[in-house]
């Protein structure tokens, strides 16, 4: 019997006790977030900082 094949074509179970999430929440819990806040703006003060360390040799 290979992967799954017991299991591969039952029915999709749908919960009695719980409403079915939108698909437009669904597909907020998996966009794209901004795990590193304020990353952008210290990598570009780290250029900064290095052109007028590198300007003034």
């Amino acid at each position: 019997m290979d992967n799954y094949d017991d299991i591969i074509n039952l029915p999709h179970h749908v919960s009695k006790r719980h409403p079915q999430m939108s698909m437009w929440n669904r597909a907020a819990q998996f966009a794209p977030f901004a795990a590193l806040t304020g990353y952008e703006e210290a990598i570009q003060e780290a250029v900064k900082e290095n052109e007028a360390k590198e300007s003034g040799k």
